[in-house]
């Protein structure tokens, strides 16, 4: 029979990305890290559980003796997702729809309009 209790004792994780990494950026630049893993590490960082209770757009990682900024964290997560291009260049004219009732009624009054006139 086996003990099922044997571990659950040990609940501190074998990798600690804080003692790996001093920021989002030292994240995104390790090349040997997947882009899944690199996902994992910061999203767990930008997690509410590491937020600074009287501050949290600030997060507080065990193991690193600064806090970051959670949009600093947010932001690597954009760049990492290609999302970090900016806002679309401004390009040709808008194009305004018409709604089809709208159209059909300004096509009767501009008829209606034309019989009177002639």
């Amino acid at each position: 029979m086996t003990d099922a209790k044997t571990n659950s004792g040990n609940l501190s994780p074998l990798f600690h990305p804080a003692a790996h990494y001093g920021s989002p950026d030292d994240v995104l630049n390790d090349a040997d890290l997947s882009t899944s893993e690199k996902r994992i590490i910061l999203s767990s960082w930008a997690s509410d559980m590491f937020a600074v209770e009287s501050c949290p757009n600030l997060r507080e990682i065990p193991g690193m003796g600064h806090t970051i900024r959670l949009a600093d964290i947010l932001a690597a997560l954009r760049r990492l997702d290609g999302e970090d291009d900016g806002p679309p260049r401004p390009g040709g004219a808008t194009m305004r729809l018409r709604r089809p009732r709208a159209a059909a009624l300004i096509a009767m009054s501009t008829a209606s309009t034309a019989r009177a006139v002639s």
